[in-house]
């Protein structure tokens, strides 16, 4: 393991893994992957799963947890209770269920902004992340992993998206063991890396 300037960096499979410390107590992981094989101790943890407001699969990451998890993900998602028709989770908002197949114990499911729709995309995607992290919390999840919510199909531009996940991480710096970003495309995990040297500089 090498460090400098309080970062360490390891490797995972080839792939960088960059630990932030966030507190004595707790870090902050980016890295290259895939979130569906992401695990730590099948107990604690979760992945969170940028869903649609029904929640009941998609594409992009959505159907590659739901396929993962196999079919009892589906229906938990459908014993969810919908708020209004046809909406289980509300955009900003987060539900959590178990994890099934999938290595961790636990899916968080939230709804982020599709960013040229919405009327407050900062607010809506800060409201996402925290909420997240607000349901880990209350569930006794210490590590939890997220990809980059809203960065796909809705259009959130890459550097303001990074800004403030991790800054909303910041806000949680002693509530988790380790926040990870699971990050498939370089061009993401690149610009997670910048903003993170950024934001946790302090």
């Amino acid at each position: 393991m090498a460090r400098a300037s309080g970062v360490s960096t390891i490797s995972n499979g080839g792939d960088g893994v960059i630990r932030f410390p966030l507190s004595p107590s707790s870090s902050l992981v980016i890295q290259k992957g895939d979130i569906t094989r992401w695990f730590v101790d099948g107990s604690t943890d979760a992945i969170v799963n940028p869903a649609n407001e029904r929640m009941l699969g998609g594409g992009g990451a959505d159907g590659a947890i739901h396929r993962a998890a196999g079919p009892d993900l589906l229906q938990a998602c459908y014993n969810v209770p919908e708020v209004r028709p046809g909406v289980r989770c509300p955009t900003g908002e987060a539900r959590i269920t178990p994890g099934f197949n999938l290595p961790a114990s636990h899916v968080i499911h939230t709804v982020g902004p599709i960013y040229n729709a919405d009327s407050n995309p900062q607010a809506s995607l800060r409201s996402a992340y925290r909420n997240c992290l607000i349901v880990a919390k209350d569930n006794n999840i210490q590590y939890i992993a997220f990809t980059a919510i809203s960065c796909g199909v809705y259009g959130y531009p890459y550097d303001e998206a990074a800004t403030i996940a991790i800054s909303t991480v910041k806000e949680f710096r002693t509530d988790f063991k380790e926040v990870h970003f699971v990050l498939f495309l370089p061009d993401l995990y690149n610009e997670w890396l910048n903003k993170a040297n950024e934001v946790l500089k302090d």
